[in-house]
């Protein structure tokens, strides 16, 4: 089981790509709630250069908190992780399949919203 949503794209550019998918996630009822630059990070925390890179904290609120009433200690997987990286081929998205990281815990209230939260982000990424 792959535990992500992948796209790659061939005709658009790094920031487009990013424009497009927080679009997308916008529509869908998700905002963005972190960004790590990652590029960034490592060549300030360890001088390396690498391809960009970009971590975006994605969270649709009502699922959030119909999760954590199944599970209360599930914040520690939040938010959905949505990736933008520069790759030889394009610009790559991943989502993370929350059915496959929810995959320790057994609940299964827990896995229903999980497979909604896969469904939303498999358009989402479809949409980009």
């Amino acid at each position: 089981m792959s535990y992500t949503l992948d796209r790659t794209f061939t005709d658009a550019g790094f920031d487009e790509v990013d424009t497009r998918t927080r679009k997308a996630l916008s529509d869908a009822g998700f905002g963005v709630l972190t960004e790590i630059d990652v590029k960034a990070t490592m060549k300030k925390k360890l001088d390396k250069d690498m391809d960009d890179y970009r971590i975006l904290g994605a969270c649709n609120p009502g699922l959030a908190w119909q999760a954590i009433g199944h599970e209360p200690k599930l914040g520690t997987m939040l938010p959905c992780n949505v990736i933008l990286r520069a790759t030889d081929h394009g610009v790559e998205v991943s989502a993370v399949d929350p059915v496959a990281s929810m995959v320790a815990i057994d609940n299964d209230e827990l896995k229903k919203v999980a497979a909604q939260v896969r469904d939303m982000l498999e358009k989402v990424v479809a949409e980009i």
